[in-house]
């Protein structure tokens, strides 16, 4: 194993654990010396790993550390490449550019520049061969679902019927030729699913929803079941 997927498979084994891991247990696992282990976490600290702990006590990787583009394996830059591309295929104009600003800090923020490798990497997401149609930005809606927002929406359904709506959105789906939007809607005291391009007026209202969104995702996970 190279040092390079060495110190890879180190922030594998630090990444989630919410208490310190023993040097031994990493020499173990990793086939090395513990002596090893200790030359490796100082290689991380000084890549800017926020590592806490010390040699005969443990070690654990803080939280908010970004795991900068050296670290990323082959396949794993291929991922991102295939997942950016197909965002800036299939998402709004502000999601698009997005992809491609993340692109870019990807392959100019490691040490070794990686704009020619991503150009040249052979895997294309092509863009639907059938668009959803024209609706409302979905920057709005991206943004009340991060920062869980209730939403006021006119909507209008497949007969033509018109109502306005009270939602706590949680998920965007994007399929071919139409996306949706999962929330929890008042009116109807349940989750509902609603076509972007039937949103006819779009709010957004003060304050958070009450229940949080990943308890929200969860219970609708479990009511797709039955679905």
């Amino acid at each position: 194993m190279t040092r390079s997927a060495r110190l890879l498979k180190l922030m594998d084994l630090l990444r989630g654990r919410r208490r310190p891991v023993t040097a031994a247990y990493l020499a173990g696992r990793l086939s090395v010396s513990e002596r090893t282990v200790y030359r490796d976490m100082q290689a991380l600290a000084g890549l800017g790993a926020d590592i806490a702990g010390s040699a005969g006590v443990g070690y654990q990787l803080r939280s908010g550390f970004f795991l900068p583009p050296l670290m990323f394996g082959d396949e794993e830059i291929e991922a991102l490449v295939l997942g950016a591309r197909w965002v800036q295929g299939q998402g709004d104009a502000s999601l698009a550019a997005a992809a491609g600003s993340a692109l870019a800090k990807v392959a100019t923020a490691s040490p070794r520049d990686l704009r020619e490798t991503i150009a040249g990497i052979g895997l294309w997401a092509p863009r639907a061969a059938k668009r959803a149609p024209a609706g409302p930005d979905l920057g709005p809606i991206r943004a009340a679902i991060r920062e869980e927002h209730k939403l006021r929406i006119g909507y209008v359904d497949a007969a033509g019927a018109t109502s306005e709506r009270i939602i706590w959105p949680i998920a965007i789906g994007f399929f071919e030729g139409v996306q949706m939007v999962a929330a929890w809607c008042e009116l109807r005291r349940g989750f509902r699913h609603f076509r972007v391009d039937r949103i006819a007026s779009l709010e957004r209202l003060p304050g958070r929803y009450p229940t949080p969104r990943r308890e929200l995702v969860r219970t609708w996970r479990q009511d797709l079941k039955y679905l």
